[in-house]
């Protein structure tokens, strides 16, 4: 796991406009530096049926739930917590768990970023959007913050030159970042461009 201030990460997002290799991204992809698998998902383990680590799923979330109870003030098990919660699909409970960090210890620009796929896979565009930039604000050189800024602008927002900005500062930050299935955030960033610039035509 990429290890944080107080625990563990995870996160990005991924998209395009115009060729056809782009086009699965209008969506927008959840892309996770955190283990235990990419995009945040829990990897199946080789043999090991998908309702057996559904259950394994749960006893971790029943065993964090009360550890949390038994120790309010740890923001680690609360950030572990949201990550359960993450990876099961249950993103209000995962806003709820990732906040209670926050609180404990508030300048975690993994932990907002994280909250803020949370949001966004909640509905809540403009509240995913505030947390990337209080990511930022603190790490104004996070790569997943500016990649999932730009994917929630262009794909829940309707903000192309948003996002266009947003990723030239990723690529200003690591010119060779990727996207999810490894497609140049420099390729994305060209082929949007000369979209807008024909639709503009």
């Amino acid at each position: 796991m990429a290890e944080s201030q107080n625990g563990v990460s995870r996160l990005t997002l991924f998209i395009s406009i115009a060729a056809a290799l782009l086009i699965g991204f209008l969506s927008g992809i959840i892309y996770s530096d955190r283990s235990p698998g990419p995009g945040g998902e829990m990897t199946q383990q080789p043999g090991q049926p998908a309702q057996q680590q559904a259950a394994q799923l749960e006893q971790t979330i029943a065993s964090l739930q009360l550890a949390a109870q038994q120790n309010p003030n740890n923001a680690e098990i609360w950030t572990r917590l949201g990550h359960a919660y993450f990876d099961s699909d249950q993103p209000a409970k995962a806003i709820e768990s990732y906040t209670k960090s926050l609180a404990i210890i508030p300048d975690n620009p993994p932990v907002l970023t994280d909250l803020g796929v949370m949001y966004r896979r909640n509905g809540e565009p403009d509240k995913a959007i505030e947390m990337f930039d209080k990511a930022l604000e603190i790490n104004p050189t996070l790569e997943q913050a500016m990649f999932n800024k730009g994917i929630v602008l262009m794909n829940d927002l309707g903000d192309i030159n948003g996002a266009l900005v947003t990723w030239k500062k990723l690529l200003q930050v690591n010119p060779e970042a990727k996207g999810p299935t490894g497609v140049p955030v420099s390729t994305m960033v060209e082929d949007i461009s000369r979209q807008v610039q024909a639709d503009g035509e």
